[in-house]
């Protein structure tokens, strides 16, 4: 005798919609919050670091979830793209010395083709790019995560 089993008899699934939503994987879901969160996590010490604004704005930025992490603002741009973009022009102190730079407001900034230099001090893995960077050193932490999260 022959008996058959369809699995679709025995599994609360309708759809592959249902089969996302059991896992946590559809949009929105706890698998995608908890990849946004460690994304924004594991990019910390490799974003630049003065004040630490531009580094923790994507906590606030970010819809957690969306699985799109957004740093704010087009100092986020400059600083992820690491090129200095000009005209600038110096700001000297009475000495002479160049203590910054500042450009008119009416001229629109163009590349220079000059690379920015980054501070280390407090973030030693400061520099552009920085989420490709992390992926590189974390991609297998992050698979990780995703398959605990998914699992429950």
């Amino acid at each position: 005798m022959r008996i058959t089993v369809e699995m679709k008899e025995f599994i609360p699934f309708h759809s592959k919609e249902d089969i996302r939503a059991y896992f946590g994987l559809e949009t929105g879901g706890r698998v995608q919050q908890a990849l946004d969160m460690a994304v924004i996590d594991y990019c910390l010490p490799y974003c630049p670091m003065d004040s630490g604004l531009l580094a923790k704005s994507a906590y606030a930025a970010t819809r957690i979830g969306s699985g799109v992490v957004e740093y704010p603002g087009p100092y986020a741009h400059y600083m992820y793209y690491g090129e200095v973009y000009g005209p600038n022009l110096p700001i000297t102190n009475q000495e002479g010395e160049v203590e910054g730079y500042y450009s008119k407001k009416d001229v629109k900034k163009q590349p220079t083709g000059r690379k920015l230099q980054y501070k280390t001090t407090v973030n030693p893995l400061a520099g552009s790019f920085w989420l490709e960077r992390m992926k590189a050193d974390h991609i297998e932490d992050l698979k990780e995560l995703v398959s605990r999260v998914a699992r429950g």
